[in-house]
């Protein structure tokens, strides 16, 4: 009978990358006040370990407003601490994270409805007063 394995606990410590994370976004929410322009930051194409996302998602805190959104797996938009600036998780069906976002905006790009998307309520709500 083989021996038992004892699992080994490995702590992972964060590089640092995400420090300077905080200036970009502090410019970034001046940018917003000043020009209405949002902006985002991909997580998930800088060297950051899980160590420097936890770190970061610690120091921007949680905010007022969470939303989920159901298209292909879920997405996530909560609001940090930090007025303005959002932390935006998508997962695929499966439930695991296929891309991590620091959206700097008003309203997350996300939530804002398409002008399709009206078009198609608008004629949906035409159809139902019809109805009446």
């Amino acid at each position: 009978m083989p021996p038992e394995l004892i699992p080994i606990q490995i702590a992972v410590e964060p590089s640092g990358n995400a420090r300077p994370l905080l200036h970009e976004v502090a410019e970034l929410l001046k940018r917003l006040l000043e020009t209405g322009e949002p902006s985002t930051i991909d997580l998930s194409a800088l060297p950051l370990n899980p160590a420097d996302l936890d770190w970061l998602q610690t120091r921007l805190g949680e905010g007022e407003v969470s939303c989920q959104v159901q298209a292909n797996g879920e997405s996530t938009l909560d609001e940090t601490a930090c007025r303005g600036v959002w932390w935006v998780t998508h997962r695929n069906e499966r439930g695991s994270v296929v891309a991590q976002f620091i959206e700097v905006a008003f309203v997350p790009e996300l939530l804002k409805a398409h002008p399709q998307d009206i078009e198609a309520g608008r004629e949906q709500l035409e159809v139902l007063i019809s109805e009446l």
